[in-house]
């Protein structure tokens, strides 16, 4: 199922670097349009949850304190095949291997703070807009 949205999150790195402003002005200059977005904190629970299918992976403890250390800002995106989009607009996992001009190439400090998450599929989109967002919250 192909949807128009997409979720992200702008990671603790991001946040504490002050990248919030130059992050969304990348991504609304895309040709994105924010759905929803709010400046949240995940609790310990809330990161083991979101990241349960790298629950057995050896950086899932360093995740999950990564994404716990302070705030994230939380957004669903709108735009015709936003998924992929927004996957090319990100960039590679690994900053030194991502494209030039993309989010992760211009604000990630390394694979593990890599600035940003983009939803990799519709489905997942979908599931984690819901994990972070109400319907009420989202226009």
């Amino acid at each position: 199922m192909r949807t128009d949205r997409t979720f992200t999150m702008l990671k603790p790195d991001s946040v504490e670097k002050g990248h919030i402003g130059a992050i969304l002005e990348k991504i609304t200059a895309s040709g994105f349009r924010i759905v929803a977005m709010k400046l949240t904190q995940m609790t310990k629970a809330d990161a083991e949850a979101f990241y349960a299918i790298h629950n057995e992976r050896p950086f899932f403890g360093e995740l999950v304190t990564y994404m716990t250390r302070g705030p994230i800002v939380a957004a669903i995106l709108e735009k015709n095949n936003a998924v992929e989009d927004f996957r090319t607009l990100i960039g590679a996992t690994n900053p030194a291997d991502a494209a030039e001009g993309t989010i992760r190439k211009l604000y990630a400090a390394s694979i593990g703070e890599n600035a940003v998450h983009g939803s990799d599929s519709d489905e997942n989109a979908a599931i984690e807009g819901a994990f972070h967002f109400s319907g009420r919250e989202m226009f």
